[in-house]
């Protein structure tokens, strides 16, 4: 149960923070096992609950856009949101079939600190672009390709997917905050989609544990945190401090191993 909870702590954070959670949750096993520690990366059961975890942190922190969304009938802001988020969902479906291909990259960590790098880039040029003033109910089409294109680049571990929708939502002139909200309401169903997957084999495999609901509370509520932390810091600062850390942990990881 400990370890599911730190796990879930880890998840949480950098599920939402742009600095990538698929690449930590291969770094930070490689870091302490090179420091002496043995620890293996979570296992499927864990990972599939940690997902949900964060699931419930987006829904609860942007429940009036979910809401919204649900009543797209009635509700005409509600029916753009969800069209567009509907349509910047297609690039990462597409991108699926490589996701076996994707996982292998994984398996070598240096290449996850090179994407880490490459994550730190993209936040800096992002930030640099940071200048326009839309609003998310000014969307359209080409807006949501872009950014779902970006998501779709982040099945690629080690590249953040909250960072390179954020940051081509900044390209696209939306005020960054507006474009993290986007962010997070298309990462409702890549998250959703990828976690009930994972949830089922591992139910139909019996690997699930009643233990491994702590470890989706610590993701629920470090998601929560994080997502709050992210638009204050976006708001004041902006992704540079961000981009700094990957080029700083994704070079260490190069040198490293």
């Amino acid at each position: 149960m400990l370890s599911a909870v730190i796990w879930g702590l880890i998840q949480g954070l950098t599920e939402f923070l742009p600095v990538s959670s698929s690449g930590h949750l291969v770094i930070i096993p490689a870091f302490l096992n090179e420091l002496g520690f043995d620890v293996e990366q979570p296992s499927l059961a864990v990972s599939a609950v940690l997902h949900l975890g964060t699931l419930v942190a987006v829904l609860i922190y942007f429940r009036k856009e979910v809401a919204s969304a649900l009543h797209f009938r009635t509700d005409p802001e509600g029916r753009r949101i969800a069209i567009m988020v509907a349509l910047g969902t297609i690039p990462a479906l597409i991108g699926l079939p490589l996701a076996a291909d994707l996982n292998r990259f994984q398996t070598t960590v240096s290449n996850v600190g090179w994407a880490l790098i490459g994550t730190g880039v993209i936040l800096y040029v992002g930030q640099m672009l940071a200048t326009g003033h839309r609003l998310l109910a000014s969307i359209k089409v080409p807006d949501a390709i872009f950014i779902g294109i970006a998501q779709s680049v982040a099945l690629i571990p080690g590249i953040s997917r909250s960072g390179t929708t954020i940051s081509v939502g900044n390209a696209r002139r939306f005020d960054p905050i507006e474009a993290a909200r986007f962010s997070f309401l298309l990462g409702i169903p890549a998250i959703a989609g990828g976690g009930l997957l994972e949830l089922m084999t591992v139910w139909d495999s019996g690997e699930f544990e009643p233990g491994l609901l702590a470890g989706m509370l610590a993701a629920a509520l470090s998601g929560y945190f994080a997502i709050g932390l992210l638009l204050k810091v976006l708001g004041r600062i902006g992704l540079f401090p961000f981009s700094f850390y990957c080029l700083l942990v994704g070079s260490a990881t190069v040198i490293v191993f």
